[in-house]
């Protein structure tokens, strides 16, 4: 740090060492939770991964105004239709605002299906917040005003195209990236309450106690997840609501999702719960829930929150893959893995194959979670240094 009292400095000396003293008493002065945001801002591919995650995070909670349709409604004149990709000019001329072609069907001369072709005659330009159907946002905020659409209210547009059934691919990905990231979300904090509550009482008091959680936790750890995941998929009520399982799948993810990380808690506990500062606080007669939530807790902050980013993929991951083989969420329940369970027909590679493209949301919410803990995990390092 530049001495400041030397009389030598010029005036422009000066100013460059008062800012430089301000910026290293801000830095001295910052709490925490301040530096590691402060870290986790200079981290570019983690910080481009939040804002992704960010916007479909929002996508997916204001559902109802960003897709045009409801995740059930169907375009019967536009079955297993193509995606409908806006432009700007066709062989009729340009426009400045984006439109698509108009359709018609015909007959295809070798199958002999119906079949949906555009019809270069008819333009349909597109809007923001155009007039839909009806519909309640969040639940109960009554609306028609939809994102973007067609300003033609009699006329539908499906950016990704249609699924066997007319309902437009978009529309019922939109939805279903609200309903798997909020069971990941959901169970992922149930399993990190748990973990929290299970590892931290066995690792601070360790003895009897310890041992008892600790062959709980094995019991669990050693029961397959797939033959477990089918019998409590064959146990659900087949007259459930469709929100009953969701609930009941979150539930389950959460509390068979805990014991790894309990374990990972119990051993950072039991490697400080003799160190000075967490004796002195026990014998100022400190209560356990205390030491360990003021005390213990706080000095692996880091290690917890990548952990808990990290556990969010996986959640994900597992509802996904339960879902696509028929062991979690059923129709007419919308979530990644519904829709890929409705693609993975031959007949759809081949002929619908823009049925795949929620599986490019699995993969991009998968990536960002890893890019955001990598980036968390660098930024909650104690040991790193302040640039």
């Amino acid at each position: 740090m530049t001495d400041m009292t030397d009389p030598e400095m010029t005036p422009a000396q000066r100013r460059a060492a008062e800012k430089e003293r301000q910026q290293l008493l801000k830095y001295y002065s910052a709490s925490q939770w301040t530096l590691i945001w402060w870290r986790f801002k200079k981290h570019r591919a983690a910080m481009y991964a939040s804002i992704v995650l960010g916007l479909m995070a929002l996508a997916g909670l204001f559902a109802e105004i960003v897709a045009p349709f409801g995740p059930v409604t169907r375009d019967t004149s536009f079955i297993e239709g193509p995606p409908q990709i806006p432009r700007f000019c066709d062989d009729n001329g340009c426009s400045v605002v984006p439109f698509i072609n108009g359709t018609k069907t015909e007959r295809d001369p070798v199958t002999l299906r119906a079949v949906s072709v555009p019809d270069p005659d008819v333009r349909n330009y597109l809007g923001l917040f155009v007039k839909g159907e009806p519909v309640k946002v969040l639940g109960f905020i009554p609306t028609d005003r939809h994102l973007i659409g067609l300003q033609n209210p009699d006329a539908k547009i499906h950016f990704w195209g249609t699924d066997d059934l007319g309902r437009d691919v978009f529309s019922r990905t939109i939805y279903a990236t609200r309903t798997s990231l909020s069971i990941g979300v959901i169970g992922v904090l149930i399993s990190f309450v748990l973990a929290l509550i299970i590892g931290g009482t066995a690792g601070y008091f360790s003895g009897l106690i310890d041992n008892v959680i600790q062959r709980v936790t094995e019991v669990i750890r050693v029961v397959p997840i797939i033959p477990l995941y089918m019998g409590l998929a064959a146990a659900m009520p087949k007259e459930w609501s469709t929100t009953q399982v969701y609930f009941a799948m979150t539930l389950i993810l959460g509390l068979f999702g805990w014991p790894t990380l309990a374990r990972r808690i119990r051993s950072q506990l039991l490697s400080i719960r003799n160190e000075d500062y967490v004796v002195a606080a026990r014998l100022a007669g400190a209560r356990p829930k205390r030491i360990i939530g003021q005390h213990m807790l706080p000095s692996f902050t880091s290690f917890i929150i990548v952990d808990l980013v990290i556990s969010f993929p996986y959640m994900i991951l597992s509802e996904t893959a339960l879902s696509f083989v028929g062991l979690g969420l059923r129709p007419p329940s919308v979530s990644w893995g519904v829709l890929l369970q409705q693609a993975q027909s031959v007949r759809a590679i081949e002929q619908t194959p823009w049925l795949f493209i929620p599986a490019v949301f699995v993969v991009v919410a998968v990536l960002a979670f890893t890019v955001i803990g990598d980036g968390l995990r660098d930024a909650a390092d104690p040991y790193a240094e302040a640039k």
